[in-house]
């Protein structure tokens, strides 16, 4: 027998409980505190209610895809925190509860639009619904509980914020407030209030979308026709840009593939740096061309010339893509990595890869929302890994790894920049710390080491604010310590600067030798307090 869909004032009520629930559970995990494994703990409760609440949810293909989208992407939040992930995982959830309501997911371009929307519309969810639902029952007022939320919640919230921004502004009511034993009405006290506010309106906006009940599914537009593009000018077209393209390759295959160096009044980084993103840019445009005015289901797609015209072009803007990452990586050699220049590579790969996806369309007449969808899936993987793979700690150890004062064959270690990256670079400087590189000043490495590591520490001693990944950054650091004598930086008065070198000193002192001691033989949880404790940190 089909289960009976439950009263509409149970549902209504289900679900304000549970948006209540939320809020204070967020209250408790994150007022105050900072973020840690806990964010992706409360991601899965706004999973957990969407699907307690919303059965269409569950019983659509569709939603459930993108149910365990966000459950793989609530468990990045567990593994590390960030904002990226955050956006990433509420796209996942606002799809599970608006597909079942669509006949179809047509593109990921519209879809993205509808979320906005969503967004955008639902900051006003709750207050619309408590409107409605005191018109409903201003008639026939019965004693339920979704007669009372409705008659009580707007009178209470409202009166206590009006209350509390008089306090603020009055001193006789703050007065009259504090003699009748209420809370101290304070700024904190009103941002907890909005705290609250917002909590309750994004889950309000899970709970119940603000969407009409059936979305329309996008049409393909017919193809226009395009001002002076027929089958005779893409073709002269396409010979000219084959033509341009080729001098170009041909100049990056003998300079940067062939070794035979930048022109005379340049190094090979100047040359890198001067053409890479331009070159990135020539790519993109190329792009647009063949995606304007090479529409499968226009005359010039199917013209047998412009097709192989087409097919060297893309593969020419693919060298031309590899030469540009092998710019930025011969730019990377002379300057050091940093999180911007991994981005910058692998935007580049995408880039090549819509190229690729752009020419399978026009071949294989695919349609533009098998395009969109297609890039969309592969930016999707690309910005999931981003959030798991910490692109700064893995900058630290490249260039730590490759630095001059260690031996390696690149630049001179930036300690400044190692001291930016926080906790994503302790690893590297307990590494470096222990290569005892003559050229750095052992005490200054050893400052920015007990900085980073103690950070660490300190997080991960709240509960609140510990996460997987510090934790096994954390482990990593004892074992390499294990059985070694951890120095400990000479005190500073006037503090350090960004390279840890202590300020006041002149530019040729570089500064007492660290001392050096053997740790206790302990090996305390990832909530105890640091290893090896310093004084100024």
């Amino acid at each position: 027998m089909p289960l009976s869909r439950p009263p509409r004032d149970l549902s209504f009520a289900s679900k304000a409980g549970a948006a209540l629930a939320l809020v204070a559970v967020a209250d408790l995990l994150f007022w105050g505190h900072a973020f840690g494994a806990t964010l992706g703990a409360f991601a899965l409760l706004l999973v957990l209610a969407a699907v307690a609440l919303k059965p269409a949810a569950r019983h659509d293909a569709k939603a459930v895809w993108a149910l365990a989208a966000a459950v793989v992407l609530a468990l990045v939040l567990g593994w590390a925190p960030g904002p990226l992930a955050w956006l990433l995982f509420w796209a996942a959830l606002g799809l599970a509860v608006l597909l079942p309501r669509a006949h179809r997911f047509d593109d990921a371009w519209r879809w993205s639009q509808r979320l906005a929307a969503q967004a955008a519309v639902g900051l006003l969810g709750p207050w619309l619904d408590l409107a409605r639902t005191r018109r409903l029952r201003r008639t026939a007022p019965r004693w339920t509980l979704r007669g009372l939320a409705p008659l009580l919640a707007l009178p209470l919230v409202g009166g206590a914020v009006f209350l509390t921004l008089f306090a603020l502004a009055n001193p006789v009511i703050a007065d009259a407030l504090s003699g009748l034993r209420f809370p101290t009405v304070s700024g904190d006290l009103f941002w907890r209030g909005v705290f609250w506010l917002m909590v309750l309106t994004l889950a309000w906006s899970v709970l119940r979308p603000r969407r009409r009940r059936v979305l329309p599914t996008g049409k393909a537009r017919p193809v226009a026709a395009i001002a002076g593009v027929s089958v005779a000018s893409v073709t002269l077209s396409l010979i000219v840009f084959n033509a341009l393209f080729a001098l170009q390759n041909g100049l990056d295959a003998v300079i940067l593939w062939g070794g035979a160096g930048p022109p005379a009044g340049l190094t090979l980084a100047e040359y890198a740096h001067r053409g890479a993103y331009p070159l990135i840019a020539t790519a993109l445009l190329a792009g647009l061309f063949v995606l304007v005015a090479l529409d499968p289901r226009m005359p010039t797609a199917k013209v047998p010339m412009i097709r192989g015209l087409v097919v060297a072009w893309v593969a020419q803007n693919l060298f031309l893509v590899a030469s540009s990452i092998l710019r930025t990586l011969d730019y990377v050699q002379a300057y050091s990595l940093t999180r911007l220049r991994i981005a910058a590579l692998v935007w580049m790969g995408l880039v090549g890869l819509g190229l690729v996806l752009i020419c399978w369309r026009m071949l294989r007449g695919k349609s533009g929302a098998w395009l969109i969808n297609a890039n969309a899936a592969a930016a999707l993987v690309v910005l999931t890994a981003g959030c798991v793979v910490d692109l700064g700690a893995v900058a630290a150890a490249w260039n730590v790894r490759h630095a001059r004062e260690v031996g390696g064959a690149g630049p001179r270690l930036d300690l400044c920049y190692l001291d930016a990256l926080d906790g994503s670079a302790a690893v590297s400087l307990v590494r470096l710390e222990q290569a005892a590189a003559p050229d750095l000043p052992a005490d200054h490495v050893a400052a920015l080491r007990e900085e980073a590591v103690d950070d660490l520490w300190t997080q991960q001693g709240d509960w609140r604010s510990w996460s997987p990944r510090a934790a096994l950054r954390l482990a990593r650091i004892r074992a390499l310590q294990a059985g070694r004598p951890v120095a400990r930086s000479a005190p500073a008065p006037d503090g350090r600067d960004c390279g840890g070198r202590p300020l006041g000193m002149s530019a040729v002192d570089p500064g007492p030798p660290p001392v050096a001691y053997d740790p206790p033989p302990v090996s305390p949880p990832v909530v105890s307090p640091p290893l090896t404790p310093s004084p100024e940190h």
